[in-house]
């Protein structure tokens, strides 16, 4: 049975507990909103881009790009993972995980390789303790993404797609939804989906706006398609990013909600142990008194 001393030394190991997780709650709460800014910045610059690449399309017939290109043979792909470099923030890392496996598992039956990006120490050092180098790796970028980590991450995969190396590219991150949910998805990021360059004219004015291209309509899709990919992969990691703070806020706030509760039922056995040490002390010194009466 655990002594008086015993329950006060982990009432106050618990409260320092949920001091920590409360001041992680409020700081994870503090970077959401910044977060939030930065993902609302951005999807106006992507929608843009959607845009543009639809108008120049107008002007391109027969739309031929490395990048569209339906390889005919899927022999090796690339599965880009993005977590987070820190942990304490729930089923956030191995929601990814979990994915990035199961897209291992199911080309590799399939007989295709797959090589590996991993953004977030925790992908990086998950893969590297069940054996796999990944052919990239990203650290200390989780938090506060760029369009340069972006343009980096798109590089490796656009010079493979395009010399043949590669015949696909999956980006699996967690999307923000809101503060309370994170959901972890799957996204074809190469071939880029002809959809996406091919316009339907029904319906559409066919008043235009008039177009210069320099040198050509060609050369500008040539150069708005990588673009287009660099711009899906900093989405992606904005969104992990916001969804990494929501993930750890949901988090803290369920460790110190426990940690409370734990406190309070601690504080009631040590009550409890304290009365009951009383009681026997009181129960002692009354019979010792009766004994002497009776001596």
């Amino acid at each position: 049975m655990a002594t008086l001393r015993d329950i006060k030394a982990s009432i106050s190991s618990m409260d320092s507990t949920r001091q920590i997780t409360r001041t992680m709650e409020m700081v994870a709460t503090a970077k959401i909103k910044k977060a939030q800014e930065r993902i609302e910045s951005a999807r106006p610059y992507a929608l843009a881009m959607m845009e543009v690449l639809e108008n120049v399309a107008r002007f391109v017939t027969g739309v031929s790009h490395p990048l569209l290109e339906l390889h005919p043979e899927r022999r090796r792909i690339v599965a880009i993972a993005i977590t987070s470099d820190r942990g304490m923030c729930g089923a956030f890392n191995s929601n990814i995980l979990r994915l990035t496996e199961e897209i291992i598992g199911r080309e590799t039956e399939a007989g295709v390789e797959v090589a590996l990006i991993s953004v977030g120490k925790k992908a990086v050092s998950y893969f590297r303790y069940r054996g796999v180098e990944p052919m990239a790796t990203y650290r200390d970028i989780s938090d506060k993404p760029t369009f340069a980590d972006a343009r980096s991450i798109a590089e490796h995969v656009i010079e493979a797609y395009t010399a043949g190396e590669i015949d696909g590219v999956e980006i699996v991150f967690n999307r923000f939804k809101s503060v309370a949910e994170q959901r972890p998805e799957i996204h074809e990021l190469l071939p880029v989906a002809k959809a996406v360059v091919e316009v339907d004219d029904a319906g559409v004015d066919p008043i235009t706006p008039e177009y210069i291209f320099e040198p050509d309509a060609k050369s500008v899709l040539e150069r708005l398609l990588p673009t287009y990919v660099e711009t899906l992969i900093y989405r992606a990691l904005m969104e992990s990013a916001a969804a990494e703070q929501g993930a750890r806020r949901t988090a803290m706030k369920s460790a110190t909600d426990n940690a409370n509760e734990m406190v309070t039922t601690l504080t009631r056995s040590y009550n409890r142990a304290r009365q009951a040490s009383i009681t026997n002390e009181i129960a002692e010194i009354v019979g010792g008194a009766a004994a002497l009466e009776d001596a």
